[in-house]
């Protein structure tokens, strides 16, 4: 705090923006730049000294402290300066990503900006900057000098110089809650029409889409009419047209299926939803929509992305931020965010226009407390409600021709929904071999500390000193309350109930051993049975622990028993209210106009989803002393981080979450396309009806495949390393440094556990940034993943680490990936509810299967493009010959040395002479398409 006072009086004195230094810390040193350019490198200490005397401009201050190992440094960050200037716009926060959106060059064009030249181009940069504020041109101007007055309030180091620079207006400004636009109400949507898709009109629209002048192949015509069959009319209720198409990359699938449904949203005006896995996909189709609406006004109006509510900024938590909820940095970040909000497209804060960098400049930052991700939003009771941006969204999907979403939203809106009448009829599953995992999360359900403790600060409010806008039942439903007795009753019941769940602090209390209220001691029987049940020898390395629910001891059943009673004490009045909310719906008071039945309607839709859970649980307590339910699986657990308890509790898993899927997802539509490059997921077809939900279906689903175009013989190769000792984390570290190096960067490595990653990269790191290949790590550089995979597609040189589960979020196309490196086979972790699945679907077979599609979508990391080139490495003396299937047909697989794989890289690969045309490696398979 010294520090940061010392930041703020200095630059009040200050009355130039070229009267501090810049500072710049890399890996391979840390540079300086004194105000009239002039550059050296300087130690740790001098640095850390000079930064805590003067303000310094910096790029990335967190990265920048981590680098010094100097945990508070601050100073003048100029990523912070960019996002006043310019909210809502896209920048690399690297240097070259800066210079790059503000049009500076190097003086090298072939050097580029090398870390020598950093400290001078973030003085270039600020320059910049600040002239910009003066330019009559700015299109970011309204609203700048009442956020720079409320950031200089809050102690900004940079505000005191923005104000010199920035005119006052000569009108008072508009305050952001003014300027946002209302969403508007429209009529409900007509039900879609009955249409037929013309097979000639489709290949059209396909033709119009891919451009004038391109041609289509073969095996992307043929995906498109194979998608175009899901938009026939259905045979019998309950019995969707499903197809299962697997189309590998290069085939052009996203227009491929975007070409009949655009057709068939026109022609039928209907609405069709594509639900994706990851951001990136998302990202694409949106650039790819525009093809179909290329007028600005008709996009908006035809494509929406809907996301859930917990990625959305929350108007009224930003209110309450600005207003003395958030203090310090947290204030700062806010006040960036309210302008960040006055130019979003979406108010999306997770993979939208809001810089992902951005609240990661701030330690501890309360990014999260400015979303809704507790279920608390009181709807039309809100000041903010017809600028929401979460409700503008929703309202806009009914209307709009595509609705590009995500699998879990898919299956929140279906389990949860509450209009029936605008649920999607034709449904498009991109990246479709990951609607298991999705089901999986979605459909799970756990008695643990922390989701007990959430519900009670839902039912009771804030307890004590806590700060904040978090409002209880009484508080949300005080109208209610007041008009109707019984309703008020059970509201005051279930608070009353609500105090039996744990409380604050209750870690503390079921580790020490006097857990409080029934919950908390079935808490602390779990924690005392797993620990004595443990045969994993973890609990002394820190990782998280479990046992079956099976035979469970006198003190267990003794507290499940207990916190049956409790729970059921809850519920009761839950459901009560319930009911006295639907009828004061159906029979409404004087007083309930338009917008008081909107919000006593989103509180039944919150209190139906409370209920449920409640109910769950109750559930899980009556297995835990009763008979076993073939459907699910229930188990026990302790999660841990570095050996300290996070999280305590029961879990249940559906053994096939595909199933309910199937029963509130797909049977209630018309048509469904189950589509990705690794559909069968290293298996047959069925495998990817068990995976896809298809095989619950009465009627059966179509299948379709097309080979990759590519030519991997010639585009890729599979190197498998056999002289790398497992658990010699030195040697490890050395395959990495060498194959990085051999390749000039652009690498990607996967880890399947963090802590060997973590090691890698402290061995590695500095080393390969003296040779000028930085290195950023997943779980270790204090920067979001989406923005990592951005600073990696921006540097050909760069390569980033991260863990297996990163595969799924890179799409980087180009020379800036051009190697793969997993650091061994992965093999899925052997816990409870992997080990019932194997029992169930194969044994070895089942973990092949999961295996090979690990090994397959990692390798498709790699060949994004006609162009690309690249090598797969996997460091594992023993792979069996069963799992290499995985690679595309005709790719390059040998066993060898590292000396012999580094010579390999180094060696690259011929120049890609042939793409094969896909017309002869169409596939079609199973029913005739």
């Amino acid at each position: 705090m010294l520090l940061f006072r010392s930041v703020c009086a200095t630059l009040a004195l200050m009355q130039s923006p070229l009267t501090f230094p810049a500072l710049h810390a890399s890996h391979a040193g840390i540079w300086m730049a004194t105000p009239d350019g002039q550059v050296r490198t300087v130690g740790k200490g001098e640095a850390v000294g000079r930064a805590a005397e003067t303000p310094m401009v910096m790029l990335n201050a967190p990265l920048v402290a981590q680098r010094l190992g100097y945990a508070e440094l601050s100073g003048l960050d100029v990523l912070e300066l960019f996002a006043f200037v310019h909210p809502a716009r896209f920048v690399v926060p690297t240097a070259k990503g800066l210079a790059t959106v503000l049009g500076i060059a190097p003086d090298s064009p072939e050097a580029g900006w090398s870390d020598q030249k950093v400290p001078h181009l973030l003085l270039t940069a600020t320059e910049k900057l600040l002239a910009t504020l003066a330019d009559p041109a700015w299109p970011e101007r309204e609203g700048a000098w009442d956020s720079a007055q409320a950031l200089m309030r809050v102690r900004w180091p940079w505000a005191n110089i923005v104000l010199r620079h920035l005119a006052k207006p000569e009108k008072p400004e508009r305050w952001l809650f003014a300027r946002l636009p209302e969403w508007e109400e429209a009529a409900p949507r007509t039900p879609p029409r009955v249409v037929t898709l013309n097979p000639d009109a489709v290949q059209a629209q396909l033709a119009s889409l891919v451009g004038n002048g391109a041609e289509t192949r073969q095996g992307q015509r043929d995906f498109a009419q194979a998608a175009a069959r899901i938009f026939a009319p259905r045979a019998r209720k309950g019995e969707p047209n499903m197809v299962l198409a697997e189309a590998g990359t290069g085939i052009g699938k996203t227009l491929g299926y975007l070409a009949p449904a655009s057709l068939w949203a026109h022609n039928a005006d209907g609405a069709v939803w594509i639900s994706t896995f990851t951001k990136a996909l998302q990202r694409q189709l949106v650039r790819e929509a525009r093809r179909i609406y290329p007028d600005p006004e008709q996009f908006r109006q035809k494509v929406v992305v809907r996301k859930g509510r917990e990625n959305y900024l929350c108007l009224l938590n930003l209110e309450d931020a600005l207003q003395g909820g958030f203090a310090g940095r947290a204030a700062t970040l806010a006040h960036l965010v309210a302008r960040w909000a006055a130019y979003t497209s979406d108010g999306d804060m997770i993979g939208g226009d809001l810089p992902g960098w951005l609240p990661t400049l701030f330690r501890r930052n309360g990014s999260t407390a400015l979303t809704d991700r507790r279920g608390e939003c009181i709807y039309a009771g809100c000041p903010h409600y017809k600028k929401c941006f979460i409700e503008r969204a929703t309202r806009s999907s009914v209307q709009a021709d595509i609705v590009i979403a995500n699998h879990a939203l898919m299956m929140v809106n279906a389990a949860r929904g509450r209009d029936e009448v605008s649920r999607p009829t034709r449904i498009i599953f991109d990246e479709g071999h990951h609607l298991f995992d999705a089901a999986d999360s979605m459909f799970a359900a756990a008695l643990t500390g922390q989701e007990t403790v959430e519900m009670r600060r839902w039912v009771i409010g804030p307890e004590g000193k806590a700060r904040g806008r978090r409002r209880g039942l009484a508080a949300r439903l005080a109208d209610v309350a007041s008009y109707d007795e019984e309703g008020g009753l059970a509201i005051e019941m279930a608070r009353i109930a609500a105090e039996a769940l744990p409380g604050d602090g209750w870690l503390g209390r079921v580790a020490e051993g006097v857990p409080s209220g029934p919950v908390e001691r079935l808490l602390h029987a779990i924690r005392t049975m797993v620990f004595a049940r443990d045969e994993s020898n973890l609990a002394e390395s820190g990782y998280g622990l479990e046992t079956e629910l099976a035979d469970p001891p006198p003190a267990v059943v003794d507290a499940v028993a207990d916190t049956q009673v409790a729970l059921e004490a809850l519920a009761r009045p839950l459901t009560l209210l319930g009911a006295r909310l639907e009828a004061m719906i159906a029979d409404p008071p004087d007083w309930l106009d338009g917008g008081a039945r909107a919000r006593v309607e989103g509180a039944m839709a919150s209190l139906g989803w409370r209920i449920d859970t409640v109910r769950a649980w109750i559930s899980m307590l009556a297995r835990a002393v009763g008979p076993v339910d073939a459907d699910f699986v229930d188990w026990l657990a302790i999660d841990r981080f570095e050996g300290r308890d996070m999280d305590i509790g029961m879990h249940r898993h559906w053994l096939d979450p595909m199933k309910p899927v199937a029963e509130i997802v797909l049977k209630p539509s018309h048509g469904v396309l189950a589509t990705s490059a690794t559909l069968r997921s290293g298996g047959d077809w069925a495998n990817a009806e068990a995976r896809t939900g298809a095989v619950h279906l009465d009627h059966a689903a179509e299948h379709f495949s097309a080979t990759s175009p590519f030519d991997y013989a010639a585009q890729a190769e599979v190197l498998i390393v056999t002289d790398i000792k497992r658990g010699d984390m030195a040697a490890l570290a050395g395959a990495y440094a060498a194959l990085i190096g051999a390749s000039g960067g652009g690498a990607l490595g996967l880890f399947t556990a963090i802590r060997r990653l973590r090691s890698t990269y402290a061995r590695i790191a500095d080393r390969l940034a003296r040779d000028g290949l930085p290195l950023y790590a997943q779980h270790i550089d204090p920067i979001d993943t989406g923005t990592l995979v951005d600073i990696f597609r921006d540097d050909p040189h760069a390569s980033l680490l991260g863990t297996d589960a990163l595969r799924d979020g890179v799409d980087v196309p180009g020379a800036s990936l051009r190697l793969v490196v997993m650091e061994q086979v992965p093999w899925p972790r052997p816990d409870i509810l992997h080990r019932a699945r194997r029992l169930s679907y194969g044994g070895t077979d089942y973990d092949d299967r999961i295996i090979r599609a690990k090994l397959a979508q990692a390798f498709g990391r790699l060949i994004r493009s006609a162009g690309d080139k690249g090598h797969f490495v996997l460091l594992s003396s023993a792979v069996p010959s069963r799992l290499l299937t995985a690679f595309p047909a005709g790719t390059s697989i040998r066993r060898v040395t590292l000396e012999q794989a580094v010579a390999a890289i180094k060696s690259g690969l011929s120049p890609v002479t042939n793409i094969r045309q896909d017309d002869a490696n169409t596939l079609q398979e199973g029913n005739p398409i």
